[in-house]
Order: structure tokens, then C-alpha cells, then sequence
């Protein structure tokens, strides 16, 4: 059915207008339009770097679904497990244009979107099968019941055959009923994974420490082979099942543009790294530079380099 594939991934894509000046959102008159999504900014970072990669989602067939699949081709992202779903509409979000580092209001159109009716059905083993690795977010696993069972399904499914799992919380409290909720679930998919990326404030909320080594226990205690801790202006730390650990200090950026998309950033980094066969301490060194590249441009994606840029 196709060729072997080292990443698949599944999530939501939203069309971006991204306001061009700064102020409200309401006064914004004028935008540039842009492709968004947590799992599709890590679909294409690892795309950039030469992995073959497959995201897996639902669009409407409408000019945003057409939109989004273009900008799949463009990438050169496997597009097979995206269906395009005539029922419901592609969920769209304006953004308003950030100054010094601040972060950009959002506003999301997202209610059931084509999306949020991803479910079992999308599960196809042959085309799962084929990869090597899963990579999922809690974006995902917010956006509804059938879209969370997809998501425990394939983590699963790819586990009893061997495939390596990372998982990225990418909380997004707004999309669940309860905080209790949230964290119960997340966790279930973060204990499946083989790397857990939360941010220090996820991890917080997930675990209920608010140290990186208590953090990184509790994911640890329950079978996780590696957590990295995003640390913000102090970089990231790890800790792996075999007692290796370490800080890895942040890449410093004169100018941030655009804070969005720096996590994405961070994941293409650690995941692409590990998937090659480098060291912890290698591919966190990694998810730092990408993750910085991130935010000194306007955009999700725009800032993830090819394995060019990466090099320079």
C-alpha cells in the first residue's frame, strides 16, 4: 500500500490568518494565510529533515480541507490516511501579530470540524503498519471521545508491534470538561509512549511535582524509557529509565518573534535525533536549536529547517 514510512502522526489542521499588523484582533484589517496544527508543525519539521512521514486526520471538502492537503503535497508529507470528509467543515483560527516576545491571541473556529470526527474508522493497519514510530499530542486527544479512542488505538496497536512511541501533552484545558478529565487521560496515552515531552507547567499539572526529577519519576515508575522536560529560559533536562540525565542549556535569541510552535519545534528536534540513532543529550541539543529557530519567525512552521539549515 505504500512505501515504509519512519513517522506517522495524527491530529487536526486548521487554515491560520496570521493579522500582518499589531494590535486587536478586531481592528486587524489585513492577514496572511497559513497552515496550523500541533501534530502537522511536527509532520513537517520531520518531513523537512528527510523523514518519511504520514499524518493521518479528516478535512472538509471545502477550499481550507484543499488548502491544507496542498500544503501536505508542498512538504512532501504522505497524505493516505486523510480523508476528505464532504459532512462537516475545516476548522480555521486568526491569530493576532505578536511584539517583543509576547504572546499572540488566538482565536479558534474549530467546533466540530472535520477533525473532531476522527474515530476508529481512521485506524488502518496496513497503513500503520508501515511505520516506525508514532507520534501523538493531547490536541488530539482533546478534540473529542472518537478522536481520543483513535489515538489510544493506534498507541496500542503500534506498542504489541514493536514500534517506538513519543508523546507530546500539548495541554489545552479549554477542549476538555475537567482539569480531572485531562489529566487522567493524558496520562493514560503519556504511560504508553516510550518519550514523554511535557513542558514543566504540564508536567505540574500531570504529575502533581513541581520538580523535573519527580516529574520524570513518575512517567519512569510506569514504563516511559526517556522523559525531556521543557524548562523554557533554562533550556530542557532528561532523565532516561537507565539513570542517564542531564540539563541541556537553551540556544539564546536576540529577537523572538513568535512563541507558537516553539514545542512542535522542540519534538521534530528530539524525535528526528532518537530516530537516528543519536544520544539523549544529542537530540535534546537538537530540540533546543529547532525550537529556537521556531520562534524567531512569524508562523508555526515557518522557522523548522531542512537538514541543510539544520547543518549550518
Amino acid at each position: 500500500m505504500n512505501n515504509a514510512l519512519d513517522v506517522i502522526t495524527i491530529g487536526e489542521a486548521m487554515a491560520m490568518f496570521v493579522a500582518t499588523e499589531s494590535g486587536e484582533l478586531c481592528d486587524a484589517e489585513r492577514f496572511i494565510k497559513r497552515v496550523a496544527g500541533a501534530e502537522l508543525n511536527v509532520a513537517t519539521g520531520l518531513a523537512r529533515l528527510g523523514l518519511k512521514v504520514s499524518w493521518v486526520s479528516r478535512v472538509g471538502n471545502d477550499s481550507f480541507g484543499h488548502f491544507v492537503l496542498n500544503s501536505l503535497q508542498k512538504e512532501g508529507i504522505n497524505r493516505n490516511g486523510v480523508t476528505l470528509d464532504d459532512r462537516f467543515a475545516t476548522g480555521f483560527q486568526l491569530k493576532s501579530k505578536a511584539e517583543n516576545g509576547t504572546d499572540p491571541i488566538v482565536e479558534y473556529f474549530r467546533k466540530n470540524s472535520a477533525a473532531s470526527h476522527l474515530s476508529l474508522e481512521d485506524y488502518h493497519p496496513a497503513h500503520f503498519s508501515c511505520a516506525r514510530h508514532l507520534h501523538l499530542s493531547g490536541v488530539a486527544a482533546a478534540l473529542s471521545e472518537s478522536s481520543y479512542a483513535l489515538l489510544d488505538h493506534a498507541a496500542r496497536a503500534m506498542k504489541a508491534q514493536g514500534k517506538t512511541l513519543s508523546f507530546d501533552p500539548n495541554l489545552r484545558p479549554v477542549l476538555w470538561r475537567s482539569e480531572a478529565e485531562m489529566v487522567e487521560k493524558i496520562n493514560h496515552l503519556a504511560f504508553q509512549a516510550d518519550w514523554v515531552l511535557p513542558g514543566l507547567k504540564e508536567g505540574t499539572i500531570l504529575t502533581g511535582h513541581t520538580d523535573p526529577h519527580a516529574i520524570a519519576d513518575f512517567y519512569l515508575n510506569r514504563g516511559v524509557k526517556a522523559v525531556i522536560i521543557k524548562t523554557g529560559a533554562d533550556g530542557a533536562w532528561y532523565k532516561s529509565a537507565e539513570g542517564l540525565q542531564g540539563c541541556v542549556p537553551p540556544v539564546r535569541v536576540e529577537n523572538v518573534v513568535d512563541t507558537v510552535g516553539a514545542g512542535d519545534g522542540f519534538a521534530v528536534g528530539v524525535i528526528s535525533a532518537l530516530l537516528e540513532g543519536e544520544t539523549l543529550e544529542q537530540a535534546v541539543t537538537r530540540g533546543n536549536k529547532i525550537g529556537a529557530r521556531a520562534i524567531q519567525v512569524q508562523g508555526d512552521s515557518e522557522g523548522l529547517p531542512t537538514r541543510a539549515q539544520l547543518n549550518q
